[in-house]
């Protein structure tokens, strides 16, 4: 298997996982729940961002926009 291949791979499995991680925070309707989510979903869009599988200012907005979301919840 060439190395770029193995590489493609790995990204998008990481990929897929960010999304669902994103997504479980999303979906959380209580906010210590929702804290704990976000706090793993923060540092997986970190590591995406460190390994130029998303862009860093994608990471960002992201992350911005989330932690606004669990801060309106009740």
């Amino acid at each position: 298997m060439k190395t770029s291949e193995r590489d493609r791979q790995a990204n998008r499995a990481f990929r897929s996982t960010l999304r669902a991680a994103l997504k479980a925070v999303r979906s959380e309707t209580n906010k210590d729940e929702a804290m704990k989510k976000l706090r793993e979903a923060a540092s997986m869009l970190d590591k995406a961002a460190t390994k130029n599988i998303i862009h860093k200012k994608n990471a960002s907005r992201n992350k911005s926009r989330l932690t606004l979301m669990v801060q309106k919840l009740g």
